[in-house]
């Protein structure tokens, strides 16, 4: 068996790296246009970053793993093609703001029609709106010499951080396919794939139009808990209350459970939003108006909590941050991955820089350039950004560090040098709290969990 995947991203290439590493006799070209990002997947600095995929893809790279720009020739070779090429929002026409940009997917679709001369099955591996499968089997058809194709759905549910272990060892895996028995034979054959590894009873399959709407579903329902908590947050802080401590008691509840539930500055990541605004306008066009309302306000929640956040940093510092240097550690949106779309640090940069703030970052895994890039855009310049290489380079003589990535070596800080460096009265935000690192000792910073 040969198997392609298009794209190769954070979704194609670890995905593909797992199936080729747990089915060696199956060959896997992940195959890309951007000669750069192949060029890194071949090189010892991969273009993604996430614990254990390196040992991962050095097991089976050049085995039968393979990275290469040749789209046409792999399309042609293989027996299963799956896409997992980018689907964000529309900026543009109709749908703009909440719709899928589906033309990365029809122009795959058009090139597999031209370009195969046998059979194939189609895996849809994107976060896509249901009934996705419908356009790319109607232009398979129009286009194919009378190819017979397949297409199936298999969302990914991995999530950044934790991807390789999510893949080695997933909750599920849903498989979506026509019920015709072309359609069943080729669920079957991914099944099998996946079966190398992965126990059967995990393995679910659905109808094309259940697994397509589940992704979207399954994003949703995990960004609404983070926006609720963090809209308890507030009243926490109007109360008294501590938003920790309320999470940790309705966690326990065994009808809600503890995950997702933590306070935060807000959800980011290319998936949540992006799928939620879907939700939104899938829910207007089948005139469902109220539904759309009720998804939409997820991510204005979410919005709100990130210029909350800059907001409570202005607040506390007499209300003005003019001139003052604020820090901030983390850029990506959550530990462990080098991903910074959707991040909550961006929207936090960019309200400080507009209240004049003097604004240092510091991650430990995204490129300065990119930092730049995504506060400032493609050729902004502040003098008043800045990129530290260091935790340390970063809060030296600041007002106040805000911790927006929960890296875990911001665990390991020593917080009384660090506040020993600042600028008096200093003090440290992390979306939860308020600190005034005066009045903290080093039994208390070792009490809180953020220092040594």
């Amino acid at each position: 068996m040969k198997i392609c995947c298009i794209g190769a991203g954070y979704v194609g290439g670890p995905t593909m790296a797992m199936i080729a590493l747990k089915a060696p006799d199956i060959e896997v070209r992940v195959v890309d246009m951007n000669a750069t990002r192949i060029a890194a997947w071949n090189s010892d600095q991969l273009p993604v970053y996430e614990p254990g995929l390196d040992e991962v893809v050095r097991q089976a790279r050049g085995r039968n793993l393979f990275f290469t720009t040749e789209v046409h020739e792999a399309i042609r070779a293989s027996d299963i093609i799956f896409v997992a090429v980018n689907t964000p929002t529309k900026t543009y026409g109709v749908g703009s703001g909440r719709a899928a940009d589906l033309r990365f997917i029809e122009s795959v679709a058009r090139t597999i029609a031209e370009v195969a001369t046998t059979p194939k099955i189609i895996v849809e591996k994107s976060t896509i709106p249901v009934k996705t499968a419908e356009t790319i089997k109607d232009i398979l058809s129009a286009n194919a010499k009378g190819l017979k194709f397949e297409v199936l759905s298999n969302p990914e549910f991995l999530a950044e951080g934790t991807a390789i272990a999510d893949l080695e060892k997933p909750d599920r895996v849903l498989i979506g396919g026509e019920r015709t028995p072309g359609g069943a034979a080729a669920v079957e054959k991914l099944v099998g794939v996946y079966a190398r590894w992965i126990p059967r009873d995990r393995i679910i399959t659905t109808n094309l139009w259940s697994s397509e709407l589940s992704k979207l579903v399954a994003n949703a329902f995990l960004a609404q808990r983070i926006s609720s908590i963090n809209s308890i947050s507030a009243l926490c802080e109007a109360t008294g209350a501590d938003v920790d401590e309320v999470a940790h008691a309705i966690g326990k509840d065994s009808r809600i459970g503890p995950k997702f539930l933590k306070a935060s500055v807000g959800f980011g990541g290319s998936c949540f939003q992006k799928d939620i605004l879907n939700l939104v306008y899938l829910c207007e066009h089948f005139g469902l108006p109220e539904v759309a309302a009720y998804w939409e306000n997820v991510v204005k929640m979410n919005d709100w909590q990130k210029h909350r956040f800059a907001a409570r940093i202005v607040r506390t510092l007499f209300n003005t941050v003019a001139e003052k240097k604020i820090a901030v550690l983390g850029f990506a949106f959550k530990k462990d991955t080098n991903d910074t779309r959707e991040s909550a640090a961006i929207s936090v940069c960019r309200d400080l820089l507009a209240e004049h703030a003097k604004v240092s970052v510091y991650d430990p895994k995204v490129p300065a350039d990119e930092i730049k890039r995504d506060v400032l855009g493609a050729n902004g310049t502040d003098a008043r950004l800045s990129i530290a290489a260091s935790a340390y380079e970063a809060v030296e003589g600041a007002h106040a560090v805000a911790i927006v990535t929960e890296w875990d070596e911001f665990k390991t800080l020593d917080f009384q040098r660090i506040y020993n460096s600042m600028t008096k009265p200093a003090f440290l935000f992390d979306g939860r709290n308020i600190l005034d690192l005066a009045k903290l000792t080093e039994v208390g910073f070792r009490a809180y969990g953020i220092g040594k």
